[in-house]
């Protein structure tokens, strides 16, 4: 499956003690953001009390800030969650599948699909960032598989998905939940999606989950595809964040 030459399996652990949790911690996507649109929704209400021509207008921002920051700590604690146990459910698989997750970082994709995966290999990769992620590290990913149960289908490398150290055509799935759109130039998000085609095999499935507009940019890339909203429990902080759900049959 693996190119030897590039290749950083993290599949066993490292040398540091795994961290102990009793059940799979997923962490908060893009962490900054909730907590400064907390802080400035709190803010808003405080000048609401001492700024009283502007009481009204202070009032409405800080609810609509609050608003947003629960909207988005619902969509990174719970309801993501539940929307990929739904398209893996549609997603038909078999039990023996070998499915590669790019931009796998805690796990949360990752290991609902090797729960689903008692005869086949769940890979995800990742290069960490806590940016992206809070607490972005493989020892936590292997930890979390440990909690659920699912280790011995778990396999991690330190990759970067724009140059993939696996062969052509070496897996039945190919997942992605909110990450190539991290990757900051259009040239090397295109990379990333050339690079999950390419390591697909023939009839395998291509489901990748992000902002609506990159989607629709994604499945232009590749050629066809389908493209359909994933509604309000994947909206991070509002619909102007809408996640949309790509997936793709690669043609034989």
């Amino acid at each position: 499956m693996s190119k030897d030459s590039n290749d950083s399996p993290l599949d066993s652990p490292p040398d540091s003690p795994l961290p102990h949790v009793r059940w799979p911690r997923y962490g908060v996507d893009a962490p900054a953001f909730p907590v400064v649109s907390g802080i400035a929704g709190a803010a808003c209400y405080l000048a609401a009390g001492r700024w009283r021509p502007g009481r009204k207008v202070m009032v409405a921002a800080g609810t609509a800030l609050m608003a947003s920051t629960g909207i988005f700590l619902n969509t990174t604690l719970h309801g993501k969650l539940r929307i990929w146990r739904r398209e893996l459910d549609r997603a038909g698989l078999k039990g023996n599948e070998q499915l590669l997750d790019l931009g796998c970082g805690r796990g949360a994709m990752l290991i609902e699909a090797a729960k689903r995966l008692p005869m086949g290999r769940a890979v995800g990769v990742d290069l960490w960032s806590e940016k992206d992620q809070s607490g972005n590290r493989p020892e936590v990913t292997l930890a979390n598989a440990t909690a659920a149960g699912v280790a011995d289908r778990v396999e991690i490398h330190t990759a970067d998905m724009t140059a993939l150290p696996f062969e052509d055509n070496s897996f039945d799935v190919v997942t992605s939940a909110l990450a190539i759109h991290n990757i900051p130039s259009p040239e090397g998000r295109y990379s990333a999606v050339n690079e999950a085609m390419r390591v697909l095999r023939p009839g395998g499935q291509l489901i990748i989950a992000d902002f609506t507009p990159m989607a629709t940019t994604y499945a232009a890339r590749i050629g066809h595809g389908t493209v359909r909203a994933l509604g309000p429990g994947y909206w991070y902080g509002g619909p102007w964040l809408r996640v949309a759900l790509l997936h793709v049959v690669k043609e034989h």
